[in-house]
């Protein structure tokens, strides 16, 4: 492989004269499409906290097209705490669960990337397929559950990495989680774009019954075409919309999330993607804007002009019209749904549209008052 600024695309070189595009940083060299296929990373840089930047470089004997194809590696961990607490005021949850650290669904968005750098790995291509298993979180959150200063809230899970990717069905740590939380009585909120959740019915339709538990189904696109490109191992569109209309018809809450809206890529598709979600049974509906903190940024600007090179400059003009001119803005109350005409414009659509179609305001609230404390846990009983 050569440089990145000797290897650059047409359609790179032009935008980055123009001025429109971010000049390449260091370590972004692109790997082979026949190394990283089914992946949507192109490189796979070095973490920020590194001190050396790793580049391949083809010296002239062809080396590099010995190397092999990237693969899925797991690793295990057993994690002392597994859940997550934050005060940010702009979500709905003050806690989480991450079964997993990486995630093999490999979308090329995904704002969780910057995450593998506190490993000393690559966001690019190292997020996708080295993969980490948390395989005591059953145990650790009965024994966190046990404890008599735990107060019960809302536990959300899929809002960093996807518990349903496709490692889950091997490892099961998302199954084991489930049963702890259905033993305990807690209420869940699950976020996923994969159709495995369906293997889950039997415990997510009891915990729904009493009022514990409900899931949000992404549906980024319909076109599978772009969702292939985007989000190479997830679920299918259409998948997704059927998982959406198997967890209603088991009576689980089920709703759909546009997330996140990419300007000049899919927010002409809201309207559609809330009719189709819709007509499956799908009583709630949410958006997010295109967020891309960090490493994010050149993953995703160089899928673009990978794919949609005509589409870069558009793109990115309506992406910095979002956020007051720069590409992303972390500040809260803006990190979801941006600000300025066109991100005025994306907010009152997704409201009309579904003011039109017939979703309510009414959000699912989810119970804590049957939480049951489990018995020992893990947890030092007392002498007296």
């Amino acid at each position: 492989m050569i440089p990145a600024v000797s290897a650059l695309s047409s359609g790179l070189a032009s935008a980055l004269a123009s001025g429109s595009a971010p000049a390449p940083s260091a370590g972004d060299e692109k790997v082979a499409p026949a190394r990283r296929r089914g992946r949507a990373a192109s490189a796979n840089a070095s973490g920020r906290y590194e001190p050396l930047a790793r580049v391949d470089l083809d010296d002239g004997w062809g080396s590099l097209e010995q190397l092999p194809p990237f693969v899925t590696h797991v690793a295990h961990e057993k994690p002392k705490k597994i859940i997550t607490r934050n005060d940010s005021p702009d979500i709905a949850f003050d806690r989480s669960i991450n079964p997993y650290r990486g995630c093999e669904h490999g979308c090329v968005y995904c704002f969780a990337r910057p995450t593998h750098a506190y490993l000393g790995l690559s966001p690019g291509l190292d997020f996708e397929s080295r993969l980490f298993v948390k395989d005591n979180a059953a145990e650790v959150l009965r024994r966190e559950f046990s404890s008599p200063n735990y107060q019960p809230k809302t536990i959300a899970i899929g809002t960093n990495t996807d518990p349903y990717q496709p490692i889950e069905r091997e490892h099961g740590v998302m199954r084991s989680i489930l049963e702890v939380l259905a033993e305990a009585n807690h209420p869940v909120a699950i976020v996923t774009k994969s159709a495995l959740v369906l293997r889950d019915l039997d415990i997510l339709g009891s915990m729904a019954a009493k009022g514990l538990a409900k899931v949000a189904l992404s549906v980024t696109t319909l076109d599978r075409q772009l969702a292939r490109a985007m989000e190479p191992r997830a679920s299918t569109p259409q998948r997704r919309l059927e998982a959406i209309e198997k967890l209603n018809a088991a009576g689980v809450p089920a709703a759909v999330m546009v997330a996140p809206v990419i300007p000049g890529v899919n927010d002409h598709e809201i309207e559609t993607i809330l009719t189709r979600a819709h007509a499956l049974g799908a009583s709630e509906a949410f958006y997010i804007l295109l967020r891309l903190p960090l490493e994010t940024q050149d993953i995703f600007f160089n899928w673009l002009l990978e794919n949609f090179p005509d589409k870069y400059r558009k793109v990115m003009a309506l992406l910095r019209s979002t956020r007051e001119g720069k590409i992303y803005d972390a500040s809260w109350g803006k990190r979801m749904t941006g600000t300025g005409p066109y991100a005025w414009m994306i907010g009152r659509r997704f409201e009309l549209a579904c003011e039109k179609i017939g979703f309510g305001k009414q959000k699912t609230k989810l119970r804590t008052d049957l939480f049951t404390r489990p018995a020992g846990g893990g947890v030092q009983l007392s002498l007296f």
